[in-house]
């Protein structure tokens, strides 16, 4: 009992609190107690939190979503087990990307690209905000600075109490489709100008050695190729760490570190988003905008598209770049790819 504690306690303060020590054995779900420190009325015991609920529908077997989601888990550990060695230290700041809802009690950490923007307004709703309904909050009021709590705003002490007590999620996508998407939503796409001025010029400046001046002012037309053989330069992570939008996922997130509950896919967002919900009690908000039915098979025929006419040498180099974020999330090399 005493292991399965210790397995729980995910982080501890360390040197003053200015690094987060991790425990990294992998752990099993069991319930959380109430620490009222929180304040949360589930914490005091008035109502189960929704890691309890997640504990009760994983005793049972005939709870086929839970029994996926347990799977999920399984696996993650497993590669975190099999493909991770020693790490550095986590720091609060690497905790950015995690967004607390205490009065629902769930942390959510958000990878771009991964309908992230939808999560927001789903939490912003959750909080009061916008009368409940996630569809009345744009997208820019969605990623406003400051309007959702990060872990990396509270004290080692707090960050504790929050891992050890409340369910924590995230949702990946099949890496490749979501560089794809990145890269058209952010570089090719004209209402982004401000992204492209300050990353498009860059990368035009660097990769294309008789670039108009307009492209090299602008960076409006950046190209597949230019885009990958800017992430593939070492100069890039050494002048800055990458954007958050072609980050690696793991990178965002530390899933062989921080314990997640919940690994939902953009694959199957409209059941996984529901789960959630339901955990957190809110199963009658409608999380907006699942994707078409076709949603699937075009965003796999952009990224086969768009790899087409990339080499099978750059290729794989890409793949190896993102090659962690395959292998935590079981997800396969895309079939249109042609490795060495």
């Amino acid at each position: 009992m005493g292991r399965r504690c210790c397995r729980r306690r995910v982080l501890a303060a360390c040197l003053g609190a200015a690094l987060l020590l991790l425990c990294a054995a992998p752990r099993s779900l069991r319930p959380a107690f109430g620490n009222r420190a929180l304040g949360s009325s589930w914490l005091g015991g008035e109502k189960r939190s929704p890691l309890q609920k997640l504990y009760d529908l994983d005793q049972d077997p005939r709870s086929t979503l839970a029994k996926v989601h347990r799977q999920r888990r399984d696996l993650l550990n497993s590669a975190c087990s099999r493909h991770t060695r020693r790490q550095r230290l986590l720091q609060p700041e690497d905790l950015r990307h995690v967004l607390v809802d205490d009065a629902h009690g769930l942390l959510y950490c958000y990878v771009p690209k991964v309908a992230c923007t939808n999560w927001k307004r789903v939490l912003l709703a959750l909080s009061g905000q916008a009368r409940g309904d996630p569809r009345a909050i744009s997208a820019q009021e969605a990623h406003a600075p400051g309007r959702l709590p990060s872990l990396a705003d509270f004290s080692p002490a707090e960050i504790n109490r929050r891992l050890r007590a409340y369910l924590a999620f995230l949702f990946v996508r099949e890496p490749f489709e979501r560089l794809a998407s990145a890269y058209r939503n952010k570089l090719a796409r004209p209402y982004s100008a401000a992204f492209q001025r300050r990353y498009g010029a860059r990368i035009v400046q660097r990769l294309r050695p008789r670039a108009l001046p307009d492209a090299r002012a602008r960076g409006h037309d950046v190209r597949f190729a230019e885009f990958l053989a800017y992430l593939l330069d070492p100069r890039t992570r050494r002048e800055e760490p990458f954007n958050e939008h072609w980050e690696r996922a793991h990178a965002l997130c530390h899933p062989c570190r921080l314990r997640y509950d919940v690994v939902g896919k953009f694959e199957t967002l409209a059941e996984d988003a529901a789960f959630v919900l339901g955990l957190a009690g809110a199963s009658d908000l409608s999380f907006p905008g699942p994707p078409r039915p076709r949603g699937a098979a075009a965003s796999r025929d952009l990224a086969a598209r768009l790899f087409r006419d990339i080499s099978p040498f750059y290729q794989r180099r890409l793949f190896d770049l993102y090659k962690m974020d395959f292998l935590l999330f079981n997800y396969s090399a895309p079939s249109y790819l042609r490795l060495l």
